[in-house]
């Protein structure tokens, strides 16, 4: 059976890592993301956003994966936006080990609290500092309390004692009043730990769960509550065992905070949070089950499709032995009509003559039919007589038929032949009807079963949709240009004035070394050395990015001087009088050159170990070269930068193997761009 809701254990789980990782933070944004699921953007300085998913009756984690935003948040959405936002996040809290979580707030307009239910069909609830409702997710009367605007918030009855404030005689005296009940049925309703982790005590203690509370020892009763106890230390305080719980096939069961026994013969996978768990628990069940419903309404679809086609074919082959019949009857009325043409004559004629003698129809019927009772040829074949349309019927081998009297016997055969004819030509109508149909079935039960054997592929790319939506949190050099030596240092560039400043005041250290090309507005590089001494081959490669990266690439320059010096000596002091613009600054003492460094940097490509995907790198060509085998050369020049970019892909997809190629083949040429100086350049041989 999958997780569908939390447990109090997990509550208190998450809690306690969210204590850790969201308190003090900003709200930067909310949004809506589902009828009842809230995304929080949450922010700490010089931190990345933290993202806190809250689902009303189902979850509550932080998450790494981005989610589809609507466009026009609903009403409730912008009701938490008003309030909430730019608001401070100072704590978080679980209401006596209930499943209900609570926000605490610090807003301009005073303190509120997020209420937030994972029970049932769970709630999201707005409440200020005098305990009012400010806004709900959904409004309800009930028996035990309301949940409307402007009343008083109550919480919902409790589902049992909290069980960190029972001791162990309130827990004897609590079982023991269940009498016959079942003692994990009573565990359960006792004290609000839900029917899991009454089964998982009973289980860890060897305590039949099926056993009468009246037959219950005091030895019992103890194992209970020191096992209960080891838990909820476990859970609140202890080193928790965050994983996700697999079955035999690999489909994912259950999130747990430490590992059940009730799981023992299951696979565990382990993570480093329990929020990371919850989080990858919830988003990939979520997809599997989007996946498996729309694979189930498409199977559906096309039964309905098949059972509709084989009522179609059944309809269709009756209908083509009828024709068959048909045109087959018609034939044989027509050589039946030929092989008897001289009785036939006699028949007609009779009607014929006596009529224009003046005899009355009735008259003559009456005579034929007095003939035929006395059995004389061929007044036996007479069958009736029609005085309106002027038919005569008879019946020859078993086949009755009409002949016109207005129409010579030939005639009339010729009719039937016809009218076979006719009915041969709906027979092969049917029959390619009924072809077209049944090659529609083949093709839809083909469907069918091609569907059902590759739910379990598309379910391997269900997953490897969701890992793109995993947000990667950027490291702070990211923000910058950077590269990593041949020899491992960490060399980081400014973009422009503003990162420049930055990168100077916030992160450059004591031991680190600051470059600069003797070009204005070139960018700062600084080594990150880390306390470790760079070689030579570390300082000739930030002397190449410094140059490459300077406005000398836009001015066409086959080289430039750069010098490099210690951060104690740059500063904003100027000469007296002098401004010193944002993003500069003033070198004090000796300067260590380099002289005529070339401007050329590299481009090249590699793949992912964990995932296959194709990972661009760029910088001086033997860090490049350090990395991966192909590279492209390139240097100032006048290709433009949609051109070069193509021509740098062409290039690399040539030095690539075929696997490579076809990636490089759908790869994005804006993925190179931080790695190309200025917008234009040329390639060079390597």
């Amino acid at each position: 059976m999958r997780k569908k809701e939390p447990t109090s254990f997990d509550i208190t789980a998450v809690v306690r890592e969210l204590k850790e990782t969201i308190l003090d933070s900003r709200v930067s944004n909310v949004y809506q993301i589902g009828s009842k699921t809230i995304l929080f953007k949450l922010h700490k300085a010089e931190q990345p956003a933290l993202w806190l998913i809250s689902e009303a009756g189902k979850r509550l984690h932080s998450t790494a994966y981005a989610s589809e935003k609507p466009s026009v948040p609903p009403a409730f959405c912008m009701a938490l936006r008003k309030y909430l936002r730019n608001s401070l996040l100072t704590d978080v809290e679980q209401y006596e080990f209930e499943r209900i979580a609570i926000f605490h707030f610090r807003t301009k307009e005073g303190k509120l609290q997020l209420v937030l239910e994972l029970f049932g069909e769970g709630n999201i609830i707005l409440v200020d500092e005098k305990g009012i409702i400010l806004q709900a997710l959904a409004y309800k009367r009930m028996r035990d309390r309301n949940v409307l605007r402007g009343e008083a918030f109550a919480f919902a009855p409790s589902s049992g004692a909290n069980p960190f404030k029972v001791d162990k005689t309130e827990l004897k005296d609590g079982l023991r009043k269940f009498g016959d009940v079942e003692v994990v049925r009573a565990l359960a309703r006792f004290l609000s730990i839900g029917g899991i982790h009454a089964e998982e005590i009973l289980l860890r203690t060897q305590i039949e769960k099926t056993k009468p509370c009246k037959m219950l020892s005091d030895a019992d009763i103890d194992a209970i509550y020191d096992c209960l106890q080891a838990l909820l230390v476990l859970v609140r305080n202890g080193k928790l065992e965050p994983c996700i719980v697999l079955d035999k096939e690999g489909e994912y069961v259950d999130a747990v905070p430490f590992r059940l026994k009730r799981y023992e013969d299951y696979t565990f996978k382990p993570y480093d949070s329990f929020n990371e768990a919850l989080d990858e628990f919830y988003v990939k069940v979520s997809a599997i089950e989007k996946s498996k419903l729309e694979v189930r309404l498409e199977t559906e679809k096309l039964r309905t499709e098949a059972d509709r086609l084989r009522r179609v074919i059944n309809t269709q082959e009756k209908g083509l032995a009828e024709a068959d019949k048909e045109a087959e009857r018609y034939k044989r009325i027509g050589d039946a009509i030929y092989a008897h043409i001289g009785e036939l004559k006699l028949i007609t004629d009779r009607f014929l003559s006596a009529k224009k003698n003046g005899k009355l129809w009735t008259a003559i019927i009456s005579e034929i039919s007095t003939q035929k009772k006395a059995n004389v040829n061929p007044w036996t074949f007479f069958d009736s007589f029609d005085t309106k349309s002027l038919m005569v019927y008879v019946c020859i081998d078993g086949f009755s038929f009409g002949l016109d009297l207005r129409k010579t016997l030939y005639e009339c055969a010729g009719e039937f032949y016809e009218r076979a004819k006719r009915a041969k030509q709906k027979v092969e109508g049917a029959k390619t009807a009924l072809r077209e149909s049944q090659k529609r079935l083949k093709e839809v039960e083909a469907k069918i079963r091609e569907i059902e054997a590759l739910e379990h592929v598309e379910h391997a790319e269900v997953m490897e949709k969701i890992e793109k939506r995993k947000v990667k949190h950027k490291e702070w050099y990211e923000k910058f240009r950077w590269f990593s030596s041949s020899d491992g240092f960490l060399i980081v560039a400014g973009k422009d004035a503003v990162s420049n400043e930055i990168l100077i005041k916030k992160h450059t250290e004591q031991n680190d070394i600051v470059f600069h090309a003797d070009i204005a507005g070139a960018p700062f590089v600084i080594i990150k050395t880390e306390g470790k001494q760079p070689t030579e081959q570390c300082l000739r490669e930030a002397g190449e990015f410094a140059a490459a990266f300077s406005r000398g690439w836009r001015e066409g320059f086959a080289s430039a001087d750069v010098y490099w010096v210690k951060p104690e000596q740059l500063g904003k002091g100027g000469p007296s009088g002098e401004y010193v613009p944002h993003g500069a600054f003033v070198v004090s003492g000796k300067r260590n050159w380099m002289r005529n460094v070339p401007l050329r940097v590299a481009v090249g490509v590699t793949t992912s170990n964990e995932n296959e995907k194709i990972r661009f790198v760029g910088g001086p060509i033997d860090a490049v070269k350090a990395k991966t085998n192909a590279y492209v050369t390139i240097a100032p020049g006048d290709q433009k930068i949609k051109d070069l970019f193509k021509s740098i892909l062409k290039i690399l997809a040539g030095k690539s193997t075929k696997e490579l190629k076809e990636k490089l083949s759908k790869a994005n040429i804006e993925d190179i761009r931080d790695f190309t100086p200025y917008n234009k350049g040329r390639v060079l041989e390597n």
